[in-house]
């Protein structure tokens, strides 16, 4: 699992017929103090997650796990809105 920061929306007008119905989001990873850490990925949303929100995304075949996705061709879905991190040292 990551901590991910939603940045953008993706719109296709042609995808999967297993694809249809489900928003796709632009998701960046985060280290637990919000900062960047990696590159951008597309994620299913299974949770109605929107921009700006800080998020939790799987990815491989737990994604294909999430609520809805069973046999659907993704590789990263949000699973999680997260409200608070904390870290101790």
């Amino acid at each position: 699992m990551l901590l991910a920061k939603i940045v953008g929306t993706v719109v296709a007008t042609r995808k999967d017929p297993r694809l249809v119905s489900n928003k796709l989001l632009v998701v960046r990873p985060v280290d637990p103090k919000g900062k960047a850490d990696g590159g951008y990925l597309v994620a299913i949303d299974t949770v109605d997650a929107g921009v700006g929100e800080t998020v939790l995304i799987v990815s491989g075949s737990s994604a294909r796990m999430a609520s809805g996705m069973k046999d659907c061709p993704v590789d990263a879905a949000i699973v999680g809105i997260i409200d608070t991190v904390e870290v101790t040292s």
